[in-house]
C-alpha cells in the first residue's frame, strides 16, 4: 500500500488526483484545482452530526453519522470513491483535517479490498502551505508591476512571459469595469489557491522574479491577497504605451468580438448574444454615477445603436463610437492621473515588443544574480 501523504507540495506539483470527502459547502466555499468533492455526508447529515457533536459528544455523533449513511446510501458513495480510487491510483483522499471522515472512507474502502492513502493534515495543512507559499514570495522574490492606459494589451505581452503572475486569468476577469467574463469567477479561496499552485510550480523551476499587471485591490468579485497588494503599492512599474487606434481595435477585439463569442459558446447562438448585450448595457450602467448623467446617456444610446446593429447584422463597427469615448473622456483621464502618482517608480516605457524584450532581460539578470 502507498503511504499516507506528507510531501504537500509534491501534490500540487505534479498534479495528483484528489478527493476531497468534505461536505459540498465546504468544497464551495474553496478547493484546489482538479479535485473532485465526494463527500462522505451531504451538508444537511453534516449538520446534524454537528449538532449531536455539541449536544451529546463525539461517540453519539459518530453513531449517528453511521445511522445516516447506511445501507443503499453507504453503497452509492462506496461505487462513486471505488470508480475514482480506479480512475486514479495514483491519488489521495482527504477530509478537513485528515481526521475522522478520512479514516472512516479509508475503513470503509478496506472492507471492500482497496488501499486508498489520505492527505495527512487534510485541507487544512494544504490550505496553510498555499497561504504560506504566497507570503514566502512577497518576502523572498523580485516584483515587477506592468501598467499602461486601457486596451494597450498588458495582458497580451504577459501571456508571453515565463515568469507572469496572470491574475486576470486566475480570477477569471478582466479587471475594469467591463472585465466580467461569461463563465463565473472563482470563489475567493480558489483563486487565492490557484494564485499559490503557480508560485509553487515557478519557484520549483527557479524563479525568483514575477511580472504583474499593475491591478486594484479587487479582480472583479476575487481580492488580491493583502500581502501581495500591499506590495504592489511600491513595486517598480514598467509602462505600456501604443497609440489610441490600436487600443480601440484591441478592446473591440476582446471586450466585444470575444466576448460576444464566449456568450454564445456557453449558452448557445440563440440566446448568447442578447445575453452578451445585456451584459455590456449593465456593465456601462455599473459607472453611470462615476460617467455623470449626460456622458452616460450619450455613450448609452451609442452602445444600444452598436449592439442592436451587431446581433442584426454582425456588423462590429458602431462599437468604436462609444469605445472611443469612454476612452478619451472616462479612462484615460483616471490613468493619467494614476500614471503621474507612481511616475517615481516607473522605470520602463515603451511598445509591446520593447517593454516584452525589457522584462526578459530583466528576468534574466535577476537569473544571474545581477
Amino acid at each position: 500500500m502507498r503511504p499516507d501523504c506528507t510531501e504537500l507540495k509534491q501534490l500540487f506539483l505534479n498534479n495528483v488526483p484528489l478527493m476531497d470527502m468534505r461536505a459540498p459547502i465546504e468544497f464551495t466555499k474553496g478547493a484546489f484545482p482538479g479535485a473532485v468533492n465526494l463527500p462522505l455526508m451531504t451538508d444537511q447529515e453534516r449538520q446534524k452530526v454537528g449538532t449531536c457533536y455539541k449536544q451529546q459528544g463525539q461517540a453519539a455523533a459518530i453513531a449517528l453519522g453511521h445511522q445516516l449513511v447506511n445501507g443503499a446510501v453507504k453503497q452509492q458513495r462506496l461505487d462513486a470513491w471505488t470508480s475514482f480510487t480506479q480512475a486514479h491510483p495514483d491519488g489521495y483522499l482527504y477530509c478537513f483535517r485528515g481526521g475522522l471522515r478520512s479514516q472512516i472512507v479509508q475503513g470503509w474502502l478496506k472492507e471492500a479490498g482497496i488501499q486508498y492513502p489520505k492527505v495527512v493534515g487534510g485541507y487544512k495543512a494544504m490550505r496553510t502551505l498555499l497561504l504560506e507559499t504566497t507570503q514566502q514570495a512577497v518576502q523572498h522574490c523580485d516584483f515587477v508591476l506592468v501598467g499602461g492606459l486601457t486596451g494597450t494589451g498588458k495582458t497580451d505581452v504577459l501571456l508571453q512571459l515565463d515568469n507572469v503572475l496572470d491574475l486576470e486569468g486566475h480570477a477569471n476577469h478582466r479587471g475594469s469595469s467591463f472585465g466580467k467574463r461569461a463563465t463565473a469567477q472563482p470563489a475567493q479561496i480558489d483563486f487565492e489557491n490557484a494564485l499559490a499552485i503557480d508560485i509553487l510550480k515557478k519557484r520549483d523551476q527557479g524563479i525568483g522574479q514575477f511580472v504583474l499587471e499593475d491591478e486594484g485591490r479587487v479582480v472583479g468579485s476575487c481580492a488580491v491577497p493583502l500581502e501581495l497588494y500591499q506590495g504592489m503599492q511600491r513595486y517598480p512599474l514598467v509602462w505600456l504605451e501604443d497609440s489610441f487606434e490600436h487600443r480601440v481595435e484591441r478592446i473591440l477585439r476582446d471586450y466585444v468580438i470575444n466576448l460576444c463569442a464566449e456568450f454564445i459558446a456557453v449558452h448557445g447562438a440563440e440566446a448568447g448574444g442578447p445575453l452578451f448585450a445585456e451584459r455590456m448595457r449593465q456593465s456601462l450602467i455599473n459607472i453611470h454615477k462615476r460617467l455623470g448623467g449626460e456622458r452616460f446617456q450619450r455613450l448609452s444610446t451609442l452602445l444600444d445603436q452598436a449592439l442592436e446593429e451587431q446581433l442584426r447584422s454582425g456588423d462590429v463597427s458602431l462599437h468604436r463610437g462609444w469605445i472611443e469615448g469612454l476612452l478619451k473622456e472616462y479612462y484615460d483621464p483616471m490613468y493619467a492621473y494614476q500614471r503621474a502618482a507612481k511616475a517615481q517608480r516607473i522605470e520602463f516605457a515603451g511598445d509591446g515588443v520593447e517593454v516584452r524584450e525589457y522584462l526578459k532581460a530583466r528576468a534574466l539578470r535577476e537569473q544571474r544574480g545581477a
